[in-house]
C-alpha cells in the first residue's frame, strides 16, 4: 500500500472475510492477524492519529480464544477474529468513551453499545476506540488523511475512515446524520455503508440528533462491509420499531444496476472542476457497460426532485437544533465553558424552535422521503458523490451537503472508492430507497467488478 499517493485500481486495503479460510486450514490465523494490525498501527498511527484509547492486551487475549476456535474448526461467527475499531460516540465496556469533548473527559460507561456487544459475541476483536469531531457535530480530532497526513480524514467518522484507509484495522463503525459516514469514507477510500435509518441498531450510542442518526460499517472490502453490518443487525436487531437489514448474510449474487438516476443535488453548486470531470468519467463507464443514466434534463419529475432537495438547509440546521437541545443545556449548565462556539450556537437556534415549527419541519422532510419513493417506478438506484473535493486541508472536515441527502431521505447509501482527484480518493454515494441495502450491496459488486 503507497501512502502518499491515491490510485483507485492499484489501492488494496487490509480485508477480513478473504483470510477465513486460511484461519481454517491453518496456513494463518486471528492472532497472527491482529499482531499484522498492530505493527501497522504502530508505523502509521504516529502520522494517522486514529484510536483515541486500545486495549491491546484484551485483544491479545480475544484473538488467542479466536485461534482456538478456528483450530477446532468451531468459529462463532463470520466475524470470529476480526479487529474492530468503534466510534467514540459508542460505549465499550472495557474502554472510556470520551467523544472528543471535555464534557466526557476520562468518563467510563458500564456497558457496551448494542454494536459492541454483538461483535464480541460473535468473536471479534474491539481493538481500540477511533476520534470523532465533538458529539459528532463539531470541534474536528487531531485524525489526519492516510494518503496525505496534510489533509483531513473527513468528520465525524474521522478515526473509523482513517484507520481502515490506513490498513491498520479491516473495518469499524461509523454513524451518520448529515455526511459523517460517506464523507470521510469516500476521502480515506474506505467501502462504507449508511444503512436505510434504524437498520442497525444504535445501542449506547449518544448522538444529538436522533431521528435522523444512524450506525454504519467502514470496511476495506465491499463484503466486509456488508457481511459485517449484517451481522450486527441480525443479532443486534435495528433501532426499535425498525425492521433491521433484510437480505443476505453475504453479497450472493453481482447484479447490473440497469437505470440509475443521476443527482447532483445542492452540491454540484460548489463541486471543484476536477472532482465533476472525475464524476462524469465515471457515469461514461457504467454507459459503456449497458447502464441507463438519467437525470432531471430526462424527466420533468427527477427535475422537481432535485429542486425539492435543495430545500434541506431550510430545515435542516433548525431541526438538529431543536433535537439537540438536550442534552446541550444541561451540558452548558452543568459544565460551563466545555462546549465548542459550535455547539453553542446549535443550541441557540434550537432554543428558537418552537414545537410548532418542529412538527412542521418534519413534515417538509417527509415530503422529500414522499418524492423519492414515487421515483421507483422510473429506476431503482441513485448516483451522486460523496463530497464537493477531494480531502482538504486539515483541519476543514469538508463540507456535508451530498451526506445531507441520503441522512434526510433516511435511505441507504454506499460509499464506494471509486474516484481519483489530485491523487487523493474521492468517493461515488450510491443510493437507493429505504430497505433496498442489500439490492445495493449486489449492484455495488457489480459495479467494483467492472470498475
Amino acid at each position: 500500500m503507497t501512502l502518499e499517493k491515491y490510485r483507485p485500481l492499484e489501492n488494496s486495503l487490509l480485508t477480513f472475510h478473504d483470510y477465513i479460510p486460511r484461519f481454517l486450514n491453518g496456513t494463518d490465523n486471528p492472532r497472527e492477524y491482529l499482531e499484522r494490525c498492530l505493527a501497522q498501527i504502530e508505523l502509521l498511527e504516529p502520522k494517522v492519529k486514529a484510536f483515541v484509547v486500545m486495549n491491546i492486551d484484551s485483544a491479545r487475549k480475544t484473538a488467542d480464544a479466536s485461534t482456538q476456535r478456528y483450530q477446532a474448526g468451531k468459529p462463532l461467527s463470520v466475524v470470529d477474529g476480526m479487529p474492530f475499531g468503534v466510534k467514540d460516540l459508542y460505549e465499550t465496556i472495557d474502554m472510556k468513551t470520551q467523544m472528543n469533548s471535555p464534557v466526557y473527559k476520562d468518563w467510563h460507561g458500564i456497558r457496551d453499545s448494542a454494536h459492541a456487544f454483538s461483535l464480541r459475541q460473535g468473536g471479534a476483536i474491539i481493538l481500540g476506540k477511533t476520534s470523532t469531531t465533538e458529539f459528532g457535530m463539531a470541534t474536528p480530532p487531531p485524525t489526519r488523511n492516510p494518503y496525505n497526513y496534510n489533509k483531513t480524514a473527513g468528520g465525524s467518522s474521522s478515526g473509523s475512515s482513517a484507520a481502515v484507509g490506513a490498513s491498520m484495522i479491516p473495518a469499524a463503525s461509523g454513524s451518520q446524520v448529515r455526511g459523517s459516514i460517506v464523507r470521510p469514507a469516500g476521502y480515506c477510500a474506505n467501502f462504507a455503508l449508511k444503512p436505510t435509518f434504524g437498520a442497525i441498531n444504535r445501542g449506547g450510542g449518544h448522538s444529538l440528533a436522533p431521528s435522523q442518526s444512524v450506525l454504519g460499517v467502514h470496511a476495506g472490502s465491499l463484503e466486509d462491509c456488508w457481511s459485517t453490518a449484517f451481522y450486527i443487525s441480525s443479532h443486534a436487531g435495528g433501532d426499535a420499531g425498525c425492521p433491521g437489514l433484510y437480505g443476505n448474510p453475504t453479497i450472493s449474487e453481482s447484479k447490473n444496476p440497469g437505470t440509475i438516476i443521476r443527482l447532483d443535488s445542492l452540491g454540484w453548486d460548489t463541486t471543484t472542476d476536477s472532482t465533476k470531470e472525475a464524476f462524469e468519467v465515471f457515469l461514461e463507464k457504467l454507459i459503456d457497460r449497458g447502464v441507463e443514466i438519467i437525470s432531471r434534463k430526462d424527466d420533468d419529475r427527477i427535475k422537481r426532485f432535485e429542486e425539492a432537495l435543495r430545500e434541506i438547509p431550510e430545515f435542516l440546521f433548525r431541526m438538529l437544533g431543536y433535537e439537540s437541545r438536550w442534552p446541550l443545556q444541561d451540558y452548558q449548565l452543568s459544565h460551563p465553558e466545555s462546549l465548542s462556539q459550535k455547539m453553542l450556537d446549535s443550541l441557540e437556534l434550537g432554543l428558537s424552535v418552537s414545537v410548532e415549527d418542529y412538527r412542521s419541519i418534519l413534515k417538509q422532510r417527509q415530503q422529500l422521503r414522499d418524492i423519492q419513493v414515487s421515483l421507483k417506478g422510473i429506476a431503482g438506484s441513485f448516483l451522486l458523490l460523496c463530497s464537493c473535493d477531494p480531502p482538504p486541508d486539515y483541519p476543514y472536515i469538508g463540507d456535508p451537503v451530498y451526506g445531507d441527502v441520503s441522512s434526510t431521505l433516511g435511505a441507504p447509501a454506499f460509499s464506494l472508492p471509486f474516484l481519483e482527484v489530485d491523487s487523493l480518493p474521492v468517493g461515488i454515494q450510491y443510493m437507493g430507497y429505504p430497505g433496498d441495502d442489500y439490492q445495493l450491496a449486489c449492484n455495488s459488486k457489480w459495479m467494483t467488478e467492472i470498475h
